[in-house]
């Protein structure tokens, strides 16, 4: 029994770090290995685990952002966010639209990725559906690419 929660824990941190801003799967799958569960599982919980968040993400930025926006306390920090998401996405995501969001969230380096691409949509305005399954499938390949990855770092 203990063996379980164990287990269930390492795989619910995995999950929960994964879905944070800034680790994502960056920091989930290095993670999940380090904690002993295999590169396989690791991944899957973490592509998971990071899935999980854009669709509440896409549905709920903006409304989020235009309230906090109002706000004496956070409007600096949206207002730096949105010009930050968009001065680093703009010009790709216009220029290649759903290809570009893809990119920005597949390559796995610091500053982008699922939350960086849901800012990203939301600002430009992209369709919900389209917006969703291009950042999905960036998830997806920037779980691969960073699953490679550690699994030669931790392999040594």
């Amino acid at each position: 029994m203990w063996k379980l929660f164990q287990e269930i824990k390492r795989e619910i941190l995995v999950i929960i770090v994964a879905a944070m801003p800034i680790s994502e799967l960056r920091g989930a799958i290095p993670l999940g290995i380090s904690l002993g569960l295999s590169p396989i599982h690791s991944t899957i919980i973490s592509v998971i685990g990071n899935m999980a968040i854009v669709p509440i993400l896409l549905k709920i930025l903006n409304p989020v952002m235009n309230y906090f926006e109002k706000t004496v306390l956070f409007s600096k920090t949206v207002g730096w966010v949105k010009r930050r998401t968009l001065k680093k996405t703009k010009s790709t995501i216009k220029k290649y639209s759903l290809l570009g969001l893809f990119i920005l969230v597949a390559i796995p380096v610091p500053t982008t990725g699922a939350w960086t691409g849901c800012v990203a949509a939301t600002l430009l305005r992209l369709d919900y559906k389209n917006a969703l399954i291009a950042i999905l499938a960036g998830v997806l390949v920037a779980g691969l690419i960073v699953a490679t990855i550690s699994y030669q770092v931790f392999s040594f």
